[in-house]
């Protein structure tokens, strides 16, 4: 008896679709994911710049005020959180919105730390706290600007691959969406400013 398989027409009509057109496909979408590739590991390199940072500053701050080691603990442990999570640009929702928590919390922590300075004119006037401050405030901007390069590239990628012939060839090769970064829980409503 003879194995004899018909194929259903989308998978027919691959077949017939010539050899060198699914290989632009592919290699449409090889560029695509490592695009977003190269855009995860901007953001990884940012989150490391903003780590590297901390001691520098906790070390700074803790010279004018010994009494405030709570706020220190804190941020020692926010840091040690948020640098144990390690991610790829493969993560799936749920891994991204645990890793935006952990990095969320190290932000707070971190800003609790800078108001710390407000009951220091002492710590506020020097410069290596100045430029430490300088510094993190400018690699919070360039986590923010790697994070939307990350979006654009998942963007990008995760069109290509549910566009309609490229779809068949990405679940042929086995190219899943990828994850986006999403604004922190409450980030919509306007925060209240009072004096």
């Amino acid at each position: 008896m003879k194995n004899t398989q018909t194929c259903t027409s989308i998978e027919c009509s691959m077949l017939k679709e010539p050899a060198f057109l699914q290989a632009g496909k592919h290699n449409a979408m090889v560029t695509a994911e490592e695009n977003v590739t190269t855009a995860w590991s901007q953001v990884e390199n940012q989150y490391q710049r903003r780590s590297d940072l901390i001691p520098n500053l906790v070390a700074t701050v803790k010279g004018y005020a010994e009494h405030e080691s709570q706020v220190f603990e804190n941020v020692t442990e926010a840091r040690a959180r948020a640098t144990q999570m390690t991610l790829s640009e493969n993560a799936t929702p749920e891994q991204l919105a645990a890793f935006q928590t952990a990095q969320g919390e190290l932000s707070q922590a971190l800003g609790r730390l800078l108001a710390l300075a407000e009951n220091y004119p002492n710590l506020k006037a020097n410069e290596n706290f100045r430029d430490l401050q300088a510094q993190l405030e400018g690699t919070e901007n360039r986590i923010a600007v790697a994070r939307n390069a990350f979006n654009d590239a998942a963007k990008a990628y995760n069109i290509l691959i549910r566009k309609f012939p490229n779809n068949l060839v990405a679940g042929l090769f086995g190219f899943g969406p990828k994850a986006y970064f999403e604004a922190d829980e409450g980030a919509e409503k306007t925060p209240m400013v009072e004096f």
